[in-house]
């Protein structure tokens, strides 16, 4: 067995996080051996723009190891972002060295604002893209003929793939590294890295959870957190009241007017959106995930879940399936390009 190959590109005022992510992530990842020896499956090499020096966004310096123009050939390659590929000169460069390694690489990835050089060659056009929601709006107005899907964390078409950037970038890594060698494996690496989850792409960026721990005062402040770590167990007004230290009445009325709406909506809804991710795994059961989410009953839960996602969870399931094709992207691209275009 021969380790695949992954480029990294480095430049001046990159994302250090969007390099050492990715590094990190198929730097180990590793399969046992019968000898009792481990089997690395990734060699990852940095390369530069040249081989000086490179100053990241937060101070820290990355001498890469080649010059692009020197690189070996690579299975997959990747294209972090940062402030630096705002530069038109780098930027150029980039783009058109990309375009002459593309038809010899399996695949490419952009990372954030890494899309600016990647969609310059030309090669994104057509394609279902992603990046960081911050760029989502002035990417899809530089390059109109990308298909910007702007809230998931990272997205496949063909042999390209796009993400969010940031924290994202290794949820894609992950992903990439199951496809190479499987579900198993990947999830191995996830634990070794200590990720709380191993995100699928279609998860949004900027989670319902995160939007209610930004708006909760000091009083909620781990009530939410204490919520979604909990979803198997009684979570019912008065339980939640009394962890509060309240009166049901008076922890309902305070709930609702931060977060916009009654306790007992909110926890249904953070069951649905934990059971649709652990609807992505096929061995489990509808019945298993809706208890494992503290439904009390199969029914009870798709009633539930129809309600928050306009599905039932086997249709929904039933959708997962085609996720890995165009339809999916296509139907989910109408739905949001229209946003794009009057944000």
């Amino acid at each position: 067995m021969i380790p695949k190959t992954v480029g990294l590109i480095v430049f001046e005022q990159m994302a250090a996080d969007e390099l050492t992510g990715p590094a990190e992530a198929f730097s180990q990842a590793t399969i046992p051996t019968s000898s009792d020896r481990e089997f690395r499956c990734y060699q990852v090499s940095t390369l530069g723009i040249g081989t000086a020096r490179c100053v990241t966004e937060c101070g820290v310096i990355v001498k890469p190891q080649l010059d692009i123009n020197n690189a070996p050939p690579l299975d997959t390659l990747i294209v972090p972002g940062g402030r630096g590929i705002h530069d038109a000169r780098l930027n150029k460069k980039i783009a058109k060295w990309l375009n002459c390694r593309a038809p010899a690489t399996r695949r490419i990835a952009a990372l954030g604002a890494g899309i600016y050089a990647l969609a310059a060659t030309g090669l994104l056009d057509e394609r279902h893209v992603t990046t960081h929601w911050r760029l989502a709006r002035d990417v899809a107005q530089r390059f109109p003929k990308l298909r910007v899907i702007p809230n998931s964390l990272f997205v496949k078409d063909d042999r390209f793939y796009t993400c969010a950037g940031g924290a994202s970038a290794v949820d894609l890594t992950l992903s990439l590294i199951e496809e190479d060698y499987g579900r198993q494996i990947a999830l191995k690496l996830a634990r070794e890295l200590v990720v709380h989850l191993k995100r699928s792409g279609g998860q949004e960026q900027y989670s319902e959870a995160l939007q209610f721990q930004v708006q909760s005062s000091d009083r909620f402040a781990d009530m939410l957190a204490w919520i979604l770590c909990n979803l198997d167990q009684d979570l019912s007004v008065e339980v939640l009241a009394q962890k509060a230290c309240m009166s049901p009445r008076n922890f309902t009325r305070l709930f609702k007017a931060t977060f916009g709406k009654p306790p007992a909506d909110f926890v249904a809804s953070a069951r649905v959106t934990e059971a649709r991710r652990r609807l992505e795994v096929p061995r489990n059961s509808i019945e298993s995930v809706a208890t494992s989410v503290g439904f009390r009953s199969a029914d009870a839960f798709s009633r539930a879940f129809e309600r928050e996602v306009d599905c039932r969870p086997s249709t929904y399931r039933a959708l997962l399936r085609v996720t890995a094709g165009d339809d999916f992207l296509k139907e989910r691209s109408k739905r949001v390009e229209p946003l794009l275009s009057h944000a």
